[in-house]
Order: structure tokens, then C-alpha cells, then sequence
């Protein structure tokens, strides 16, 4: 059995608004093994990782790397020690080129000339090595979500990384990319790498991982073989209970339709077209997914549907109603609700306590006044009822927002936006970043509203997501629709993964 090439004993971490972020926590890594780090949001796995990589301090316990005790340091110093990680949201910089990006901070040259070539060549090599090739050359802007963790990794290798901390690694990457992906971590385990695989994708782990650590409320919970393990019962030790990993749907009853999109394009502020004469219709009682690799025109075409996005030409009809260029005002009081892609820009004010997230859409309500004026009263209980409702664990409505873990963030956003009875969802990026508990609760509102007689169009860069979900399916490439399904079941994840990727196409009739 290989020796551990990484142990942290007993670590606590204590925030200072004395939120206990690790409890204790004991992880130990083989060499050579890919170690999957798995827990419900707020489990504590990310704050463990900063803590290993340098980037969090820590208030007790010790780290030992190759049978060396660390003292506290920087990230600087743990990438020396070779440790490196790919952190789930990358860190490139867009308007540089390929080389210039992975070998920022580290360029070959003297004084302020950098010697391109040279660092060309290095970036080649190190690209053959691994099998990751992308070209030195290209502008990172214009790479596949794909080739950027390409590059990613690239930085992390050429700096002589022999344990790496991936977080999230697929979380935009379709199933081809996903299956690259992996082979290029098995090649780097082959080659005497150590992985530390984030991720929130149980049938990921049962794949490539040989062991997984789970933590649950800031401590390590145990350790076990994967190959020893279901699905059921790794989801069950994360959350301290059965998960449901698929749903019971019932058959999907389409009525009339409710939201029309005809002839949709936009240009965005760097004169790349991002919709490309979009044009499809939703339904009351249908959840249509949206899929598609990031970057093209899914997020796009939900702003520009809720308003967010101004500049688009075409329609936008709501029950008839052109709402294209309206107010988000306006297009809420048409019977819109919208869960955003970036909660934390679109979603939350973090600073804000909990019950102020959950009303701003509403302030206005008669619901909420007395004589005119908001009602306290009235406040507390809708803010307790939903706090109940839909399961945020909090102290009190009055916590502010930013001691929330991302799950139960977002959790606020999906009772503000439900809990607005809406006529049409448009849930965009529903369950990112959270664990499969808060996952599979929201799957399960997401149902119900389906079950009413809502409409719901859910962008989601997940397919399993969207494959579970989705009575029917469109797949958008470069801004356009490149194929609809009228029944997700009568397409594969890989099928999907084709026209996400451009290999694929419908014909006009198909899609239309």
C-alpha cells in the first residue's frame, strides 16, 4: 500500500464572527491516488483546501507533507513545496495568450523582456508531456471552456505540482470534455501524480476516484474505499440521510403556450454576437432545459428574456405581450420569476439579514402593509413560514446573509423566487456549487411548480442534470439552437454532448 503524501491532523479553523469552519478535521492522502473531498455546502471542504494550499490560516491542528511538518505559509511557499490547485472558477486572465498565461509570474528572460520563445517552447512541452495540448499562441478569450482547464492545469504542472487540488473540475464541461478530462487526470495518476478531487458528482467519483473523505458540519465523518461504496450510500454518509438520486416523474401535461421567444438576437458590449435568431416556445406544465458549454448564449438568453440584458432585437411574448426591452418590474408583473446564474451578483445582497433577501421583490405587496406602511408584523411571518418552508438552516431571519453556507444562499433565492407564485420559471443554473441534499430539494420544488401548471425553462450547464429535469430539451451552440427534443428521453448525455459542442446539428424544420 503507497505511503500517505499528505496528512492534516485535528485542524480547526474559527472565523472571526465565530462561525467554526473545521472542527477537528483529520485527512490523509495516498501517493499516488486520486482522493475524492466530498459534503453538503458549508461541510467545511473548501475552507480545508485554502487552509492545505496557503490561502487560509487556521486556529489549530498540524499538516504534514512527504513526512515534513508545515508551518503556516502562504500559497507561495506551498506551490514550492509542489502543491498546486485549479481553483472550480478559473484564474485567467482572457486578453492574454495561452504561454503568456502559464507562465505569468515565473517568465524566462532577463529583467523586464520576457524570452517568448523560450516560454513557447516550455508551455509546448510540458503540454506533450501530459497530453494537454493547446496552442501556445491563441488568446485564452476565445478558448473552449475546455481548453481553458487545459490551461489551468498547464499553469499548475509547469510550476512542478505533485499533489493537485482540482475543485469542481467539471462542473462546465460537457460529457466529452468530462471524459478528456479524466484521462488526462489518469495519465497524471500513472505518472506518479496525487489528486485531490472537489466535486459534487457522486458518479463522477465512483468512476476515477479510489477513495473519498466526506465531511459533514466542518468535520471529517470517515474515509472509505470507492470501490467498496454505492452512490446511495455516499450520498447518505454526506447528508446523514436516504437521498433520492433520481425522481419520480409523473408524465408532463403541456397546456398553452405562455412564453414565445421569435427571431432573438444580441450583440454584447465586445461586438460578439451571443443569440443568433433564437426562437422557441414554453409551455405551462413543460420544463424545457437549455443546454449548452458555457459562453454560448445561455445566460444570454435568460437576462435578455427577465430584462436584464438591454440591446436585443426580436420578441419576447408573454401571453402576447412583447416584455422584450421592459422593466424588470414590468416583466415580474407578467408572472416572471428568475433564479440568476451568479447568485451572489444577481441573487443576494450578502451584507443584508436573510428576511431583507427574502422581500425585495415584494415591498410593494398590499400583502406586506398596514395602512400604507410595511408591516413588521407581516414581514416575520412570511420570513419565518418561508425560512421553514424551504429548509434555511439559520439562526433567525435576522442572520445576515453572508454567514450562510452556498446552499442554503441559494436556498433564500429559490424561496424569494418561488414562494412569488409565478407563471413562468426561468431557474437559470438552479443547483450549481451546491450539495446533493440542497440538490435534490430544489429538483423537487422545481417539480412541484411543473405540477401546478408553471412553465419552467431551466439553463443548466449540468446535464444530468438537465437530463432528470427536462420534459423536452434545447442545445444551444455559438447562439443558436442547434437542436430540440419535444422528449428528453429520446436523447443520450452523449448525443446532447455533440451538439454542445458543434459536431452535430439539426436541420431548420427539426429545430423549429
Amino acid at each position: 500500500m503507497a505511503q500517505d503524501i499528505l496528512k492534516m491532523e485535528g485542524i480547526t479553523k474559527i472565523y472571526p464572527n465565530g462561525v467554526m469552519a473545521n472542527k477537528d478535521v483529520n485527512f490523509s492522502v495516498r501517493a499516488g491516488e486520486i482522493h475524492a473531498l466530498m459534503g453538503e455546502n458549508g461541510a467545511g471542504k473548501s475552507t480545508l483546501m485554502k487552509i492545505l494550499f496557503g490561502l487560509e490560516g487556521y486556529d489549530g491542528g498540524s499538516i504534514f507533507y512527504q513526512g515534513e511538518k508545515l508551518e503556516k505559509a502562504g500559497s507561495a511557499e506551498m506551490i514550492g513545496l509542489g502543491i498546486g490547485m485549479v481553483h472550480q472558477h478559473f484564474m485567467l486572465v482572457d486578453s492574454l495568450r495561452v504561454f503568456e498565461n502559464v507562465i505569468l509570474g515565473m517568465e524566462p528572460g532577463k529583467g523586464p523582456v520576457i524570452d517568448a520563445a523560450t516560454a513557447i517552447s516550455q508551455v509546448s512541452e510540458i503540454g506533450k508531456k501530459y497530453n494537454l495540448q493547446v496552442d501556445p499562441m491563441a488568446k485564452v478569450g476565445n478558448l473552449s471552456v475546455g481548453l481553458k482547464q487545459k490551461v489551468e492545469l498547464l499553469k499548475v504542472l509547469i510550476r512542478g505540482a505533485k499533489l493537485l487540488i482540482l475543485d469542481e473540475p467539471t462542473a462546465v464541461l460537457t460529457p466529452q470534455e468530462t471524459d478528456e478530462l479524466f484521462e488526462q487526470l489518469l495519465l497524471l495518476k500513472k505518472s506518479n501524480h496525487t489528486i485531490i478531487f472537489i466535486s459534487h458528482k457522486i458518479r463522477e467519483v465512483m468512476r476515477i476516484c479510489d477513495r473519498v473523505t466526506i465531511l459533514r458540519a466542518g468535520r471529517s465523518i470517515e474515509t472509505i474505499e470507492v470501490k467498496d461504496a454505492t452512490e446511495e450510500e455516499i450520498s447518505r454518509r454526506m447528508v446523514g440521510r436516504d437521498v433520492v438520486l433520481q425522481l419520480d416523474k409523473k408524465p408532463a401535461r403541456f397546456k398553452e403556450t405562455v412564453l414565445s421567444v421569435k427571431n432573438l438576437n444580441y450583440v454584447n458590449q465586445f461586438g460578439k454576437p451571443m443569440l443568433r435568431n433564437v426562437n422557441f416556445e414554453l409551455r405551462s406544465g413543460q420544463i424545457l432545459g437549455v443546454a449548452g458549454v458555457e459562453g454560448n448564449g445561455q445566460n444570454e438568453l435568460a437576462e435578455t428574456i427577465f430584462g436584464l440584458t438591454q440591446g436585443a432585437t426580436g420578441e419576447i411574448l408573454v401571453d402576447g405581450k412583447n416584455v422584450l426591452g421592459k422593466s424588470i418590474r414590468s416583466i415580474r408583473d407578467q408572472g416572471l420569476s428568475y433564479i440568476p446564474e451568479d447568485r451572489m451578483t444577481l441573487g443576494v445582497a450578502k451584507d443584508g439579514a436573510i428576511w431583507e433577501n427574502l422581500i425585495p421583490d415584494r415591498v410593494d405587496s398590499p400583502d406586506l402593509r398596514t395602512r400604507g406602511l410595511l408591516s413588521h408584523k407581516k414581514i416575520t411571518a412570511l420570513s419565518d413560514n418561508l425560512i421553514k418552508e424551504f429548509n434555511i438552516r439559520c439562526r433567525n431571519k435576522n442572520q445576515t446573509l453572508a454567514m450562510l453556507s452556498g446552499g442554503n444562499m441559494q436556498k433564500v433565492v429559490v424561496a424569494r423566487e418561488f414562494s412569488a407564485d409565478p407563471d413562468i420559471l426561468i431557474a437559470n443554473q438552479p443547483t450549481r456549487g451546491i450539495d446533493v441534499g440542497a440538490n435534490e430539494f430544489i429538483w423537487k420544488k422545481i417539480l412541484e411548480k411543473r405540477d401546478e401548471g408553471k412553465a419552467v425553462m431551466l439553463v443548466s450547464a449540468d446535464l444530468n442534470e438537465v437530463m432528470v429535469l427536462s420534459d423536452s430539451i434545447l442545445v444551444m451552440c455559438e447562439g443558436e439552437v442547434v437542436a430540440y427534443f419535444e422528449d428528453s428521453s429520446k436523447v443520450t448525455e452523449e448525443e446532447l454532448g455533440l451538439y454542445m459542442l458543434g459536431l452535430k446539428k439539426q436541420g431548420v424544420k427539426e429545430v423549429g
